[in-house]
């Protein structure tokens, strides 16, 4: 078993809010915010109306100190397959799994996504709020 990984020597991980993730007004996810009350670090789990399964990850889901959480909308798809929680850094590439599960490269510019099919948004600018896709 690999290291736990641990935002900071005193981590105080607690519920911070929500994103409630819609189409047509009708919730179909959301996407809850946890915080290091110590270092203010935060961390992001997607959740899926209708889904079950338990994730492959323990504990809180690592980021790194330059990327962001944000969630990737595809304008080709449908239903819950049109968003996906990701990590965004400033700029660069991004490999993203399509739901076909192909791998794609998604242009990163100021922690957004630059491409004619996909756009995204900064989850720490929605906190306890609906946004509709």
């Amino acid at each position: 078993m690999g290291e736990i990984y641990k935002c900071c020597n005193n981590p105080q991980i607690t519920y911070l809010a929500a994103v409630n993730i819609n189409i047509s007004e009708k919730t179909i996810g959301s996407v809850d915010v946890w915080r290091c009350a110590f270092c203010k670090k935060s961390f992001c789990e997607e959740k899926q109306l209708g889904i079950e399964s338990i994730t492959d990850i323990v504990g809180m889901p690592r980021i790194e100190d330059d990327e962001k959480w944000a969630v990737i909308v595809s304008k080709t798809q449908k239903g819950k397959d049109k968003w996906k929680l990701s990590k965004l850094k400033k700029s660069g590439i991004i490999k993203f799994e399509t739901v076909d599960e192909k791998i794609i490269d998604l242009k990163m510019d100021d922690y957004k996504i630059v491409d004619d099919f996909h756009s995204s948004f900064l989850v720490e600018d929605y906190l306890n709020t609906s946004v509709e896709i």
